[in-house]
């Protein structure tokens, strides 16, 4: 069967929008655990400068049979999620994720929470769109257009990463990187509450 020629026109029609831009995305952390102090959610959304939308793996299984090898699945997993944050002079984010990691094993004693869902919360990444839709958000009445919406189900810190400080850094805002395990995901229906399919790694 010959193969069509494809003109650039074609691919035009099937390049939606443009193409998703990595750069148009917000990342929503609501709460962190009651006993952290000083989190200011609304300004994690705009110093959380890096993220990234969430890696899935299933395993294969090798099941041998007379000198060849059938492959089958094996568990599903979640790889380690990291975000990328700007420090301002309040420091109030780099203490908040400080104080986290001490309230799931302290440095002195190593006790901590022995309830896991009293050190989980969950996390929201939205992919946004180049398009507008209505909204109050912004003062010409629009805002992005959400393209997808993803939740990172019972998270937790197991890295908060160092600061490099230097006489040498010169014009450059400090900044860490914070990696969490995840529990499960849930990936939802833009714009709404319901999901759409639910990913967790323990099925």
């Amino acid at each position: 069967m010959a193969r069509d020629n494809h003109t650039i026109s074609d691919f035009k029609s099937k390049l939606i929008g443009g193409g998703a831009r990595p750069n148009l995305f917000e990342v929503e952390m609501a709460s962190l655990p009651e006993s952290v102090s000083g989190w200011v959610a609304d300004d994690f959304k705009f110093l959380c400068k890096a993220a990234a939308l969430p890696a899935q793996n299933i395993a294969s299984i090798d099941v041998p049979f007379r000198g060849r090898t059938f492959k089958v699945a094996g568990d599903r997993t979640i790889d380690t999620w990291t975000v990328t944050i700007i420090n301002d002079e309040k420091f109030n984010l780099r203490r908040a994720f400080e104080e986290w990691t001490e309230q799931i094993a302290k440095l002195d004693n190593n006790l901590g929470s022995t309830q896991p869902a009293s050190y989980m919360v969950n996390a929201f990444v939205y992919q946004l769109g180049r398009g507008s839709v209505q909204s109050s958000t912004n003062n010409d009445g629009s805002k992005n257009a959400t393209l997808a919406k993803y939740k990172f189900v019972d998270i937790f810190p197991t890295n908060v990463s160092q600061i490099d400080l230097s006489y040498d850094s010169t014009d450059t805002i400090e900044e860490f990187t914070v990696e969490f395990q995840v529990q499960s995901i849930e990936i939802m229906q833009p714009g709404l509450g319901t999901s759409a399919q639910s990913e967790n790694a323990d099925d």
